[in-house]
């Protein structure tokens, strides 16, 4: 008789501890990515501390946490982050809605893409920082032009990630589609567009990562407001401590706003069964 509250306990104790497993490997995968910064930070701190640099070109951790504390304190580093972020929000719809519509229109269609595609190819081979000139020629030096350059560097990534992912689809797939007769709506709809989107969220994180380098020479076209501007700013007054201080803001945002598109992604790709995804939830 005394086994059996021993074995009701058991059965009601381990799928509680069954459930805190994966929360605990999640929390251990999220912490192991900060081994490598913290370390070299801890590193580089203890090598300042015990006179082997004296950090006055590459300051040390504490020197740039203090710096960053005191432009968020007044108010400076949320002023700057803000105006970035808007001028690579508004970038990246752009890039991404242009991208994503000749990308589509290329992949799908062959003759669209010999005529269209040689002239995209040339453009995507043009300098980011060469179009600077001709764009506040056209735009002036204010938020148009910014948010245009941008948008070219996000625009690429995106349109050739698409078209590639299109052509790349099963060709039994398509077959199977128009077997049963499928009009063109339904065949993106059906078809293409499962197919495509894990390539098409790749192109996405991939335009988003060249927004945030763009921005930077968008924000070096006489900005007076923005991260691009505190880098500016601490390079012509000496402030080496402010420039890493941007850099890291760079950094925190951009990987932010990555793993908030990858979440945001992530329900429409719950149906993929790849060897990676198998081993996360192990």
């Amino acid at each position: 008789m005394s086994v059996v509250p021993i074995l009701i306990a058991a059965e009601t104790s381990t799928p509680s501890a069954a459930s805190g497993r994966p929360a605990l490997r999640r929390v251990l995968r999220a912490t192991l990515g900060l081994i490598l910064p913290v370390g070299l930070a801890l590193i580089w701190e203890f090598a300042v501390r015990l006179g082997w640099s004296d950090g006055r070109l590459v300051p040390p951790p504490s020197v740039i946490f203090s710096t960053f504390t005191e432009l968020a304190r007044s108010g400076e580093l949320q002023r700057h982050a803000a105006a970035t972020v808007a001028r690579v929000g508004a970038g990246f719809a752009l890039g991404v809605v242009a991208g994503t519509l000749a990308g589509a229109v290329t992949g799908y269609s062959r003759f669209a893409s010999r005529l269209i595609d040689p002239s995209l190819q040339a453009l995507r081979a043009i300098p980011s920082i060469a179009w600077v000139p001709l764009f506040i020629l056209w735009l002036g030096i204010f938020e148009a032009s910014k948010i245009t350059l941008i948008a070219v560097g996000v625009f690429f990534p995106v349109y050739l990630g698409v078209m590639g992912a299109i052509r790349s689809v099963d060709r039994k797939l398509v077959e199977v589609g128009r077997a049963f007769r499928l009009s063109d709506a339904a065949m993106v709809r059906r078809i293409l567009l499962p197919a495509v989107l894990p390539a098409y969220v790749i192109a996405l994180r991939s335009g988003l990562g060249l927004g945030w380098m763009f921005v930077v020479a968008a924000e070096f076209m006489g900005a007076s407001e923005g991260l691009g501007f505190l880098l500016v700013d601490g390079q012509q007054l000496g402030k080496p401590a402010q420039i890493v201080a941007a850099i890291v803001a760079f950094a925190i945002i951009g990987k932010v706003t990555d793993w908030l598109l990858v979440l945001g992604f992530a329900p429409f790709l719950r149906w993929e069964d790849r060897f990676s995804a198998r081993g996360e939830n192990r």
